[in-house]
């Protein structure tokens, strides 16, 4: 039997299907709890009744009236939101667009299901236009911006103690030289660790 080539880096293997039906379904869990708060909460402002039309029905988003155009402005904030969510759940620029996408489309069949029609309303095509446009592109970005963060190292810490106990000496003209005796520390490149001793006349003489 021929051997099967091992996955190439970055593919399914990093990636699981049931992992990413799982983050589309918080994603889009997301969408819709995030756009059902903000319009239940303008309509209380403005003393509306809130019914499931405004979120799912795309009739409800008409220009012609103030609440179309406020139910406009809670879908573009909902967008900014899934912002954050793509940068804590996706992480990752490439995929950031097959998400987003995901989720418009999603949105399209479930407005569809519930009106039982496709949408015919050009401003309610164009907001999901410019929603998708700022979701790929703040959420590329974000994206980029954490992966190419700087990253930070510690350095190693100097080894405490007065310069006579790590053998470090004070030579004319204040220079400090490293010479001979005692004590247990590290080198003075910083590389291992060394112990001191003292030697014997014999071998001085060698």
């Amino acid at each position: 039997m021929p051997r099967r080539r091992p996955p190439r880096a970055g593919a399914l293997a990093d990636l699981p299907p049931l992992k990413i039906l799982s983050q589309i379904a918080m994603l889009q869990a997301a969408w819709y709890v995030v756009a059902t708060a903000m319009i239940l909460f303008t309509s209380l402002v403005a003393g509306k009744a809130f019914s499931v039309d405004l979120v799912l029905s795309w009739r409800s988003l008409r220009g012609d009236t103030t609440v179309g155009w406020t139910l406009g402005l809670c879908w573009l904030l909902d967008s900014l939101v899934l912002v954050i969510l793509l940068l804590l759940l996706v992480s990752r620029s490439k995929l950031v667009p097959d998400f987003a996408l995901t989720v418009h489309f999603l949105h399209l069949l479930v407005t569809s299901l519930y009106a039982r029609a496709l949408p015919t309303n050009l401003l309610w095509w164009g907001l999901q236009a410019c929603s998708a446009a700022l979701m790929v592109s703040l959420g590329i970005w974000a994206c980029r911006w954490r992966e190419l963060r700087p990253m930070s190292f510690g350095k190693a810490k100097e080894t405490p103690g007065l310069p006579e106990e790590r053998g470090e000496v004070e030579g004319e003209g204040g220079a400090s030289i490293w010479g001979r005796g005692r004590g247990r520390g590290r080198g003075r490149d910083g590389a291992g660790e060394y112990e001191m001793v003292g030697m014997k006349e014999g071998d001085e003489s060698v």
